[in-house]
């Protein structure tokens, strides 16, 4: 049986302006390739109403899960909740339950609940919500779609909320080999071994050091033994990188 496959979608106007660097991405592959679910797909999309409606549809259709980074907070470009619950045609009102979470936070810390504060509550009816011990405010799961929040402490620890509660596959296994050869040299070799090994994937990813070419050679699967042959393969065709 194969792995859960997953999707993310960044949204937020700020990441395409390069006025943030995101880094979750980075987070939920390494999350979601220790427990065996398949990140496929990354798109990054502005803070648009028809832009999040379209992607949620089309990941939500092709993936076993979808999760979304921001555009969950307090203010007017705020709308990821909004136009998550409009892709499924709902709509997503200020929920009791997330109210009285947020209100419950505000009193604790001797804030004003206020009405922009108050727009962090809105979740579609039917969907669960994602704890989030970092600010309060929660994200939620309507469907396959986890809706997280964008800064990075609270995305991480949302991800976690909502990986202990997700069926696993099989963890996804690697090994590498140097080779002080350029891609041009090693090319052939490499897609014959690829071919032989349909069930893994086999990268090559370059570099320059001291004016010479090389690659490290990456070898992925959720079958260790495979793993291991086709290594042993890989080192028999440039015996040079054991030396």
């Amino acid at each position: 049986m194969s792995n859960p496959s997953a999707a993310m979608l960044v949204i937020g106007d700020e990441i395409l302006s390069g006025r943030t660097r995101d880094s979750n991405m980075h987070h939920l592959a390494c999350e979601l390739a220790k427990r065996g679910i398949d990140l496929r797909e990354v798109r990054m999309i502005a803070d648009e109403p028809e832009a999040i409606q379209s992607a949620v549809k089309a990941l939500a259709a092709a993936y076993d899960h979808v999760f979304t980074s921001g555009g969950i907070g307090p203010t007017h470009d705020d709308i990821t909740a909004d136009n998550v619950a409009a892709a499924f045609g709902t709509t997503a009102p200020q929920r009791a339950d997330a109210l009285a979470l947020l209100a419950a936070h505000y009193a604790r810390q001797g804030m004003e609940f206020t009405e922009a504060r108050k727009r962090m509550a809105r979740v579609p009816e039917g969907a669960t919500l994602i704890e989030n011990p970092v600010s309060i405010a929660p994200g939620f799961t309507y469907k396959n779609v986890h809706v997280l929040a964008g800064v990075p402490t609270v995305f991480q620890a949302m991800v976690a909320s909502v990986l202990a509660d997700v069926a696993e596959g099989a963890p996804l296994l690697s090994q590498s080999l140097r080779v002080m050869r350029g891609e041009g040299d090693i090319a052939d070799p490499l897609a014959d071994l690829a071919a032989a090994h349909p069930e893994l994937s086999i990268g090559s990813y370059p570099f320059q050091q001291g004016g010479v070419f090389g690659s490290n050679i990456v070898i992925r699967g959720s079958d260790g033994a495979a793993v291991d042959g086709a290594m042993r393969e890989l080192a028999a065709l440039f015996p040079e990188a054991c030396e």
